[in-house]
């Protein structure tokens, strides 16, 4: 893969290894292959002319150049993703209007197909800051589920609010039954995949987080805060589980066909 700008886009995987609920995630095995290069390979799959493994850990740094991943090393001290991101983009000295996708460490089931249309759906807005994307949610547990992100969006797709709460909330419908979805009503949960232009990134960690995004632990709404457009596409495919507990390794292992 050619690391230069192109015509395409660039893949940043940031990959920590002091992970709360899972240290030393990024290195678990599931059919024999840490769980980041799961992630890496899906990454190779997409149109992406660069794919970037952003780690401040030499154990993981040394395991992905064992399988041939382009590697950078970042601050320790990092509060998020996005920052890690935004520090291998300055480091690198990637134009303003590169774009870039974060693709999370923890997703080994991310489909190709998702990264190329986010991407894609960012290049075709040229006045857009950030894309991510979204699916429609069949499932009123899902809807109510606080780990379930749910996003609201205006006729043209572009994202007024994201959220922990069933958004947006029936008024009439849900005092009735909340066992089942409103009719005639789309509910979309957000699937955690940004394509931004570097220079956006660079922007946005600059700022402090917004009061709303304090609030409901996500970083998004701190764009949203500042005043930087979202466009959600809707997701041409459904992703796969990612890895936050122990328990989601079995449920990973079972979807891409493997024996952890």
């Amino acid at each position: 893969m050619s690391d230069q700008p192109a015509d395409g886009f660039r893949i940043v995987i940031p990959a920590r290894y002091g992970s709360t609920r899972l240290p030393g995630k990024p290195l678990i095995e599931i059919g024999g292959k840490p769980l980041i290069q799961h992630v890496w390979e899906r990454c190779r799959r997409s149109a992406a002319t660069t794919v970037c493994i952003a780690t401040d850990d030499a154990r993981i740094a040394k395991a992905c150049r064992g399988f041939g991943a382009d590697v950078a090393m970042t601050r320790a001290d990092h509060p998020s993703g996005s920052d890690r991101v935004a520090e291998v983009i300055a480091a690198r000295g990637w134009a303003n209007s590169d774009i870039i996708v974060n693709v999370q460490g923890d997703e080994p089931c991310m489909a190709a197909a998702l990264i190329d249309q986010v991407a894609a759906d960012l290049a075709s807005r040229g006045d857009c800051a950030i894309a991510t994307l979204a699916y429609p949610i069949d499932d009123a547990r899902m809807l109510f589920d606080p780990h379930v992100v749910k996003v609201v969006t205006d006729k043209s797709g572009f994202a007024l609010y994201f959220s922990r709460a069933p958004v947006p909330w029936h008024r009439d419908e849900l005092a009735r039954d909340r066992e089942r979805l409103p009719i005639g009503m789309t509910f979309l949960r957000h699937i955690g995949l940004y394509a931004y232009r570097a220079g956006t990134l660079a922007r946005f960690v600059t700022w402090p987080p917004a009061p709303l995004e304090r609030a409901e632990a996500l970083e998004q709404l701190r764009a949203l805060w500042h005043g930087e457009p979202i466009h959600v596409g809707i997701a041409v495919d459904l992703p796969g589980p990612g890895v936050d507990t122990a328990d989601d390794i079995g449920k990973v292992s079972a979807y891409l066909g493997l024996s952890d």
